[in-house]
């Protein structure tokens, strides 16, 4: 998911946390975007990075190869004032944080339940921890 053109994900030399929320049913096009919409007006969020299952433009395997995939869930969203074509039926959200201390920390992970509580009717879960590379390891300097 990190590229190496990437910013740094440091603070100080420690690694941001990252707040983890899976969905208990994959969203809709439509409760995508209010989540992030929600999200976006979070202060000291840094990146959202989404998972779920893909929504190819084609179809890739079986009897229909290389037709088009007319999914009715495949959309442009709008998320604070941008379009964003939707390729995932989302299930995960990982949320980068840029924050300094505990204390504010706290403020955010209060938000952001708030957020999801709003707009994700069929639950989910948070952790809070690091779950995307933010170094690179030895299989990245052996690529270069």
């Amino acid at each position: 998911m990190t590229s190496k053109s990437a910013p740094a994900a440091d603070y100080a030399g420690v690694p941001l946390p990252e707040v983890q929320i899976l969905t208990n049913r994959l969203l809709s096009a439509e409760t995508t975007e209010k989540v992030l919409n929600a999200l976006d007006i979070i202060p000291n969020i840094r990146q959202i990075n989404m998972t779920g299952e893909s929504l190819p433009k084609t179809i890739n395997s079986g009897p229909g190869k290389g037709l088009p995939n007319n999914h009715s869930e495949r959309k442009v969203i709008h998320v604070g004032g941008q379009e964003v074509e939707l390729r995932y039926l989302v299930g995960g959200f990982y949320i980068e944080l840029d924050v300094e201390d505990e204390e504010t920390l706290d403020k955010r992970l209060e938000e952001i339940k708030e957020a999801c509580n709003a707009t994700i009717e069929h639950g989910y879960t948070l952790q809070v921890g690091r779950y995307s590379k933010y170094k690179p390891t030895l299989h990245d300097y052996r690529s270069e």
